[in-house]
């Protein structure tokens, strides 16, 4: 596939989800994508080899929560390659975004792309979700395929502003995983996700402290 092929795919998906994203910020993502396919030809940052499938498993999916998010203060947890932190910053200028992930090398590749792609409202902070002790809770709790719900909330409860919430992006609904969450957390809302290209079943549960 071309950069202009890419591009197109992009700009089609976007305009599925009904986002409007500048020109710039575009090529920005794009940008993104073509970093990832180098490192991950090396560091093995994705089990997605092909851009194609970057933009569709790792772009559109990532920018799909953005109406989903609450204040200007998010955390990803176990950020890995920077999903869904980096696209979500890329296309949120206004919001600050913090890429928490424990493993070195996915911290230096997002390190390197931060510094890459000029992207300041975020930053990356090599420690585990239990260990980080941020000066201010933040607004919103983000993980992507990261554990279950219940270890989830758990290792990071100490994350959440006193307004703060959870939001948890997984396959299927998991019902099991639902049901087993600890006393005093409450799953708010299932919104369904709907990725452009991908056949697959996505949602995002919001979760609250009661």
């Amino acid at each position: 596939m071309t950069q202009a092929d890419l591009a197109s795919l992009l700009a089609t998906g976007l305009q599925s989800l009904q986002l409007e994203l500048a020109p710039a910020v575009q090529a920005r993502l794009l940008d993104y994508v073509a970093l990832l396919a180098k490192w991950n030809a090396a560091y093995n940052l994705t089990a997605v080899r092909d851009p194609e499938q970057m933009i569709t498993r790792h772009l559109l999916d990532s920018l799909t929560i953005i109406p989903l998010l609450h204040g200007n203060r998010i955390v990803d947890v176990g950020s890995g390659a920077g999903l869904p932190g980096i696209p979500l910053a890329l296309a949120e200028p206004e919001r600050r975004f913090v890429l928490l992930d424990s493993n070195g090398k996915k911290t230096r590749f997002m390190v390197q792309a931060l510094t890459t792609l000029e992207l300041a409202n975020a930053e990356v902070v090599q420690a585990r979700a239990e260990d980080y002790r941020p000066s201010e809770g933040f607004s919103t709790v983000v993980s992507r395929a990261f554990a279950s719900l219940a270890n989830f909330v758990t290792i990071t409860e100490h994350l959440a502003a006193p307004d703060g919430r959870w939001l948890a992006m997984k396959g299927a609904v998991p019902e099991t995983e639902i049901e087993a969450l600890p006393a005093g957390f409450r799953v708010e809302a299932v919104h369904p996700l709907r990725i452009p290209g991908l056949d697959a079943e996505r949602c995002a549960l919001e979760i609250l402290k009661a």
